[in-house]
Order: structure tokens, then sequence, then C-alpha cells
């Protein structure tokens, strides 16, 4: 997935301002204590990322 597919279903899921702010603030402890930007800087891959918010925010499967 692409970095702008990404951040569009960031946005989509919570809101541009929400998915920004998670993005930067939310550590998320099964991408190793990083932040979604962190994580995406440091090198894991967006839907490794995403799959990672979908589980600690409960997104259903179908918005996947």
């Amino acid at each position: 997935m692409r970095h702008t597919a990404f951040r569009q279903r960031m946005a989509d899921e919570f809101g541009r301002v929400r998915a920004e702010m998670l993005a930067q603030d939310h550590v998320f402890s099964s991408l190793g204590g990083r932040t979604v930007d962190q994580a995406l800087e440091a090198g894991l891959s967006t839907k490794e990322v995403w799959q990672a918010v979908c589980e600690a925010f409960e997104v259903p499967a179908e918005r996947r």
C-alpha cells in the first residue's frame, strides 16, 4: 500500500485531524514502542502499520 493510500485510510477511519494526532502521538507496543510516523520512518511497511492500528483500535474487518 502506498503512503498516500495509508494516510487516506487513516483519515477515513478516524477523521483527518484525529488521524494526524494518532500518527504523531499514539505509541503502539506492536510497532516496537513507536508511533505510526516513527514506524514508517524506521522502514516498517504501511501494511504492517495499518494492521497494528486496526488491531489496537478494533477496526472492523470490512474496513481493514
